[in-house]
């Protein structure tokens, strides 16, 4: 790899951008506020949205094209929302065909109820594509903890160059070739984290915290089966990897919407005092639409779905999920959880 492109300065790009610098030489960080950059330049930290001392030979800049220049490998961490623009704005720069696109990010594009591969295959169809997801807390990780993802590409050769180039001591890659999988466990996992985050500012209790993280996952493999993605994949890093990290950990800014949704916040309150995006609630809107479009029973999806649009009581929660007909767990396949 002869240079690195990082496309974002939140908490999970300014991560990214703290490990690689630590292992190659030629790692550039581009966000677009340039009083944003130039205040990170002078200083070589960040207080916001996470604390970290940026390394010394990390480049930053708010140049889109000084930053993917010569580039072999792009990583985007942008929002959902901005990632259709900022691949317009790649295009439009004459981006070399070979150069790698890696998405680190989260959701499904909303309204559209795109995932984020169709619309990278819409806007840069030439430029092969990668996914990177799995559990990811960013303070963990710069507070020198571990953690393990998953780094996916058609293109198994593309993938396995991603994992070594990619992996760190902190940071170990697992390749796969299954990219729907691999995005819909990133960006469902967060419908479910604030499920448990409403779940335990409201006690519940760890039997039903339990209980949703089993029919989520689930629920969660059901939908991305049926979309393509291969169930095994589910069960890894950025499936159920993702879920365990997620839904137990007050770090997640998805588990903060539930808690504080718990609280008796609305969600406006809670969006405009977060100050970051939780990627979640418009995957859950997406999910929940694509459920219905596509005929499947989500009923965890829908129960969230109904808490971020209104007032919603946990009593009415527990009724509606503990009521629903009996099934057979072993029949998971054949018949909606």
């Amino acid at each position: 790899m002869k240079k690195l492109a990082i496309l974002g300065a939140g908490s999970w790009g300014l991560t990214l951008a703290w490990l690689a610098a630590s292992d190659h030489d030629n790692v550039w960080l581009w966000d677009r506020k340039a009083d944003k950059v130039e205040t990170m330049n002078r200083d070589r930290k960040v207080l916001f949205p996470v604390p970290v001392i940026l390394p010394a030979r990390l480049k930053l800049t708010s140049s889109l094209a000084d930053a993917v220049d010569g580039a072999d490998v792009i990583l985007l961490v942008v929002t959902v929302s901005g990632t259709r623009e900022i691949l317009r704005q790649l295009r439009d720069l004459g981006l070399d065909s070979r150069v790698v696109l890696v998405n680190a990010s989260k959701g499904i594009e909303f309204p559209s109820l795109k995932r984020l591969s169709e619309v990278f295959a819409e806007e840069m169809p030439q430029n092969p594509y990668a996914v990177l997801s799995g559990p990811t807390l960013a303070l963990e990780i710069l507070n020198g903890l571990p953690t393990a993802c998953s780094i996916a590409c058609e293109d198994l050769q593309v993938a396995e160059k991603l994992q070594q180039h990619l992996s760190h001591d902190l940071f170990r890659l697992y390749s796969n070739t299954d990219v729907t999988g691999v995005e819909l466990g990133g960006a469902l996992k967060n419908i479910f984290a604030i499920a448990s985050g409403y779940m335990k500012a409201k006690q519940l209790g760890d039997n039903a915290l339990g209980a949703l993280l089993t029919r989520g996952l689930a629920e969660m493999t059901r939908f991305s089966v049926t979309l393509g993605a291969d169930q095994k994949t589910l069960y890894g890093m950025s499936g159920l990897g993702d879920l365990l990290a997620t839904a137990n950990s007050p770090l997640s800014r998805n588990f903060q919407v539930g808690d504080r949704l718990a609280r008796g916040e609305t969600l406006d309150e809670i969006l405009t005092n977060l100050k970051v995006v939780a990627e979640g609630v418009k995957t859950t809107h997406a999910v929940y639409e694509l459920s219905q479009k596509m005929g499947l029973e989500t009923p965890i999806v829908q129960m969230v779905e109904m808490c971020l649009s209104g007032p919603f009581s946990e009593k009415m929660i527990i009724k509606s999920l503990m009521s629903r007909r009996l099934r057979s767990e072993q029949r998971e396949s054949s018949e909606p959880c």
